[in-house]
């Protein structure tokens, strides 16, 4: 089975395929400029807004996770008009090549986020969007790739899935999320800034659990589905900044600034539907995961840097 990842080089993206290598798969990673991190794939050096190239690239393939993005909320706040077209466009591009490849399936990376334009705090699959509610591009490009993927499905016959993330968290994290910078201010000794109040919360999703997920919905059942992926609990960010001072062997201090726009306040969106088709639900607890991704830390970023 020939699997292609877009994104592969990535936080997420490169545990899925460790666990598509695992499942026995032939992975071929499709990033940019960013070669994976391990050996044992095919990579091609494709920019997925290059429409061109990414039809090219999936020929041949059965299936296609499609992770790349532009992620970082505030880089989406920054680079508006870049952050859309990588988005919305690179998207559109992954659903054409796949209609002309004739693939087997898109997989889509999306996120809770999409819950922002959606009224009530209890939300699942079937939860109505509400547009002014959405509050951030970023929540928006998502929106906007899942309408297009349904799109497809219905006009073209491009079977998909569709994956809301929860915030992950675990090894190979990018250094600008929220938990590695927490660490880093710890282990240089600064404070740890949460913005607000702390109360924010996410249902924090261990990455490899994460990762599962992706393998078990390549089942025939997932097809044409949309499935939410989040962890297990509520985690504050005062939450988190409190693991950390207790898991961290030294003095930590936390400071309060103001709330940045368009913030994702957090919602309940349930695993139910997952849980059901799937038998998929997540198995690693907050704290052992971020004693996991603190091993990670010191025995990979600090030691790089000593």
């Amino acid at each position: 089975m020939k699997t292609l990842v877009t994104g592969g080089s990535g936080f997420i993206g490169s545990h899925v395929v460790d666990k598509l290598i695992n499942a026995g798969h032939e992975v071929v990673v499709l990033d940019h400029r960013v070669k994976p991190h391990r050996d044992d794939v095919e990579f091609k050096d494709v920019d997925i807004v290059d429409y061109s190239s990414v039809l090219e690239a999936t020929k041949g393939c059965d299936y296609i996770f499609h992770l790349a993005a532009m992620s970082n909320v505030n880089h989406v706040f920054e680079k508006p008009v870049y952050s859309v077209e990588l988005n919305i466009t690179g998207t559109v591009n992954v659903l054409e090549a796949a209609r002309q490849n004739k693939c087997r399936r898109v997989f889509f990376a999306s996120t809770v986020w999409v819950y922002t334009g959606c009224n009530g705090t209890y939300v699942n699959e079937n939860s109505p969007f509400f547009m002014p509610g959405a509050g951030h591009i970023y929540s928006s490009s998502k929106m906007a790739c899942e309408f297009f993927i349904c799109d497809y499905q219905k006009l073209y016959g491009v079977p998909y899935t569709i994956l809301r993330y929860g915030i992950p968290y675990g090894p190979r994290m990018r250094m600008e999320l929220v938990i590695p910078i927490f660490l880093k201010k710890a282990f240089n000794g600064e404070p740890l800034t949460i913005s607000g109040d702390g109360s924010q919360y996410r249902n924090f999703i261990y990455v490899e659990d994460l990762a599962d997920a992706h393998v078990l919905a390549l089942i025939n059942e997932a097809e044409n589905q949309i499935l939410n992926l989040e962890g297990m609990r509520r985690i504050t960010i005062k939450e988190i900044a409190e693991t950390i001072q207790k898991l961290v062997d030294q003095e930590v201090n936390i400071e309060y600034i103001p709330a940045r726009p368009g913030d994702y306040e957090g919602k309940e969106a349930s695993n139910d539907k997952i849980k059901r088709l799937l038998d998929w639900e997540p198995k690693v607890d907050f704290k052992e995961g971020m004693e996991k991704t603190i091993a990670w830390y010191k025995s990979k970023i600090l030691k790089n840097n000593d």
